[in-house]
């Protein structure tokens, strides 16, 4: 799933850059964009003369910075400022334990860019190709209102649940994806091994084969003269989907409606996109960040561009008066039971309490559905190789029943 707030027509890549700023101090910081011309040319509005931009391939050294690394941190940072540990000490003790070179280096610049006068919120906003919109918001938030750590614990909380969620999805796709891989790699081997040595036997026999043993004969001859072509056209393919799929906007648009109207797995990812929706307006407004300001982060946050466009929709609405419930009815999108929990929200006063709760009915129902695939995917697989192997056997078989048969 492609989250839609991302979505660019062009190839993005991160680039780390140095300056300085209109009162001459160096600054120095890292941007994702489409070229050094778009990074130079945003530093410029924002007052920064460039003197280098330098292209990143990945940052520092080590594995990769993943979405987990910075979820971890967050917990271990709340935990920390919980426990009445500064926070410049705080970033040394999280960086000084972590295993991964390149968290430590990001760390460490960061702690760097706090020493050197900086906010929280505006170091962390200075990387991020791993603290999006949504996190620097929030902390900034949190800054202003004086309660850093609750909101980082929150936030913690918040990635945690995303993450999981996520991998609920994954492992809910993959069993189909298995099936098919597996399917198709013991399809490959029989066509191009086993029935070719098959077909060397019965060459011998001197009598017409029956009709499926034929049949099978002629898919393994295509098979070994062509495979280069099938291996590369099925390759080909899959590269220039996803490809496109990640890169084109109109592909991830017809995509995403795609996947919500797929039997039985189009239910679950509607339901994992409406629990990471209410998830993340639950945690910016219990953050104190305003709705239509939390609307305009939390659009990109269910990825599916499906509720990209909704909620864009609905943050128009709310700016001009229009309540939440009503500009969320009027998108069509929400089942009753998250509207009228909304609605009671509004009324009471407890909005964010209102969606933490919605977030967790979907994210239950998530895991029960994923759970009841899986339970169920498994004797499908069964079936399904059983039955193509089974099929294949046969027909390359029944000449040897029908010799025996004759014979008896």
């Amino acid at each position: 799933m492609a989250v839609a707030k991302n979505v660019k027509a062009q190839k993005e890549i991160a680039f780390s850059w140095e300056g300085t700023d209109k009162s001459g101090k160096k600054v120095q910081g890292e941007m994702i964009a489409g070229g050094e011309a778009v990074v130079s040319s945003t530093l410029r509005r924002q007052g920064i003369n460039v003197k280098k931009i330098k292209k990143k391939s990945s940052f520092g050294g080590g594995k990769k910075i993943t979405p987990k690394d910075v979820a971890l941190f967050t917990r271990q940072l709340a935990t920390m400022m919980k426990s009445g540990v500064p926070l410049l000490q705080a970033f040394d003790i999280v960086a000084k334990g972590h295993a991964n070179p390149a968290v430590q280096k990001l760390l460490i610049d960061i702690k760097s860019n706090i020493e050197g006068g900086n906010s929280l919120s505006k170091s962390f906003a200075k990387y991020p190709l791993y603290f999006d919109t949504l996190y620097v918001n929030l902390v900034d938030a949190g800054e202003q209102a004086g309660i850093l750590d609750g909101v980082l614990d929150r936030l913690a909380t918040y990635q945690e649940k995303i993450l999981a969620i996520k991998g609920k999805i994954k492992s809910a796709l993959f069993y189909p994806i298995s099936i098919i891989v597996v399917a198709f790699v013991i399809t490959a081997i029989i066509m191009l091994f086993v029935v070719p040595a098959f077909k060397e036997l019965f060459s011998s026999f001197g009598a017409d084969l029956p009709a499926p043993t034929l049949i099978m004969m002629s898919i393994s001859d295509f098979f070994v003269r062509y495979w280069w072509l099938i291996f590369g056209s099925i390759g080909g393919g899959f590269w220039f989907f996803f490809y496109t799929w990640k890169r084109s906007r109109k592909m991830q648009e017809v995509m995403d409606r795609a996947l919500l109207k797929l039997p039985i797995f189009g239910l679950i990812l509607e339901k994992a996109a409406i629990a990471r929706w209410t998830r993340t307006l639950s945690t910016m407004f219990a953050a104190g960040v305003p709705l239509v300001e939390a609307l305009s982060s939390v659009a990109g946050a269910a990825g599916n561009i499906v509720y990209y466009h909704a909620t864009l929709k609905i943050r128009s609405e709310v700016s001009t008066g229009t309540s939440l419930t009503i500009a969320m009815q009027n998108s069509g999108i929400f089942p009753n039971m998250v509207q009228q929990m909304v609605a009671i929200g509004e009324e009471s006063g407890a909005l964010d309490s209102m969606l933490g709760k919605v977030a967790d009915f979907y994210e239950a129902e998530v895991d029960d559905a994923v759970a009841s695939i899986s339970s169920l995917m498994e004797p499908v697989i069964m079936v399904v190789l059983g039955g193509l192997i089974g099929s294949m056997v046969i027909a390359m078989y029944l000449p040897i029943f029908k010799m025996g048969s004759v014979v008896g």
